[in-house]
């Protein structure tokens, strides 16, 4: 029975978007309908089509961007660059197919052809999230489509109308509907894309209870192939620089920026002594001075609200629970609005806090850690399970080899932001971060597999032993 589904804007509470729930039986019988003719397709084809939906998303860039602020309430410039990551993803997405799903071709036994391609594994169940409702599962998509799969779309409940309008930009440029399917529903629509027999792979991206949920669901299914990305308590280390002013936008950019609501996000600066009294100020100081508004104020806001007023009032609640447990508030959170979900950046110092949480506060809360040395700032860096994303701020080189080498997660970086990954890269973590199956330049692994072939015009074979004369 189809649920009703009302989608509000954060900022505002106006509804945005209604529909219904949808019928995954049937949702994924068309799938497995057009899939075998969409494999058939020339890759020239394909690809000719995805060029077209990044023409289709540029002529509605601006409308796209407006949408994008409305549902999730991001500033009008942060939804502005997601739509281009939206449009930069096709030939992104061109080259990866190109380069990590090559033919080959090589001489074999009695003349004969050793060969290597790459087939699609067919209906591909895309999960998407709130933070990046567009740029997101669009990551997934596009390489899976390239591949010869065909996808059903399950946006976010909570991003519905950003899921329904980046698959009309699909169909607008002819990719066949079935091809490219948007289904919407909570939890139970997912969980029936997730368990049904003839999807062949779950892409996702969300929490790691979620995650973890579908690892389970899936244990007893290895013929499905899984990519899970999961986000991150991640750490950003502060060692000895002389540009403390850089240092703190850095920190800000990392901790702050989409209101907190990046899987990237720092939720943790590790500093040494020699440090702590000039980073912290400096920290605090600038994210004052921080614009926490509307998607379209004047002047345009650093960053928004988070998602729903239930996220605002799990953030507030963790905050003082850490304070409850001996962290000494350096920047208090604040709402000024309780029917709305804006929160004021947050930051606590959490150095005395016996066993401290690791768990993924998604929103504007950074706890500032004090250590005696560097060796101990990556031993701290380290107590998580998670493992997405680290940056080390300041050192010298030695130091970030050092860093590189011992950190655990699958991005690190040395004087940049936890945030901001290329797409030219692969993106993925360790731990409760993701499974091994890094997305960006890397998603061409998990949309295609390979298909090793000895090949002859004619069979040719003798027996040369273990026959009897006759």
């Amino acid at each position: 029975m189809a649920t009703d589904l009302v989608s509000t804007e954060p900022a505002t509470g106006r509804e945005i978007w209604h529909g219904q729930s949808g019928n995954v039986d049937k949702t994924v019988e068309r799938a497995r309908v057009a899939m075998r003719s969409w494999a058939r397709e020339p890759l020239g084809r394909r690809i000719e089509l995805m060029r077209r939906f990044a023409n289709q998303v540029r002529k509605h860039s601006e409308t796209f961007a407006e949408l994008i602020a409305r549902e999730t309430g991001k500033p009008l410039w942060e939804a502005r660059t997601e739509v281009e990551a939206v449009i930069g993803k096709v030939e992104i997405s061109v080259t990866a197919y190109a380069e990590r799903t090559g033919q080959k071709k090589l001489n074999s036994a009695l003349q004969g052809t050793a060969a290597l391609r790459h087939k699609p594994h067919g209906v591909m169940a895309v999960l998407g999230p709130y933070n990046f409702p567009a740029h997101l599962p669009n990551g997934h998509i596009i390489p899976a489509l390239i591949a010869g799969n065909v996808v059903i779309f399950k946006p976010s409940e909570k991003t519905p109308a950003v899921g329904e309008f980046l698959t009309r930009c699909f169909h607008e440029a002819k990719v066949p509907e079935d091809v490219i399917q948007c289904i919407h529903g909570g939890v139970e629509v997912g969980q029936g894309l997730v368990e049904h027999w003839m999807v062949d792979g779950v892409l996702f991206t969300g929490s790691a209870r979620a995650g973890i949920a579908i690892n389970r669901k899936l244990a007893t299914d290895p013929g499905k192939i899984v990519a899970l990305e999961m986000g991150g308590n991640n750490p950003i280390v502060m060692l000895d620089t002389p540009k403390i002013e850089d240092a703190a936008a850095t920190i800000i950019q990392s901790a702050f920026t989409t209101a907190g609501q990046r899987c990237t996000a720092a939720r943790r600066l590790i500093v040494v002594d020699s440090m702590f009294d000039k980073i912290v100020p400096a920290v605090k100081e600038m994210a004052e001075k921080l614009i926490v508004d509307e998607p379209f104020a004047d002047p345009q806001p650093f960053m928004g609200c988070v998602i729903d007023n239930g996220t605002a009032d799990l953030l507030s609640e963790s905050f003082v629970a850490l304070m409850s447990r001996g962290g000494r508030p350096i920047m208090h959170m604040k709402r000024p609005d309780e029917s709305l979900p804006f929160l004021s950046p947050s930051i606590l110092d959490a150095t005395d806090i016996h066993e401290r949480p690791d768990i993924e506060l998604f929103g504007p809360l950074l706890q500032v850690i004090r250590v005696p040395d560097f060796e101990e700032a990556i031993k701290e860096a380290n107590n998580t399970r998670y493992g997405l994303s680290a940056s080390l701020i300041g050192g010298q080189p030695e130091d970030f080899e050092t860093f590189w080498s011992e950190i655990r997660a699958g991005i690190v970086n040395w004087n940049r932001p936890t945030n901001g990954a290329s797409s030219a890269a692969p993106f993925g973590g360790v731990g409760l971060s993701g499974n091994h199956r890094p997305a960006a330049f890397y998603a061409a692994d998990y949309c295609a597999y390979p298909v090793a072939s000895n090949e002859m015009e004619q069979p040719r074979a003798t027996i040369g032993v273990g026959l009897r004369n006759e």
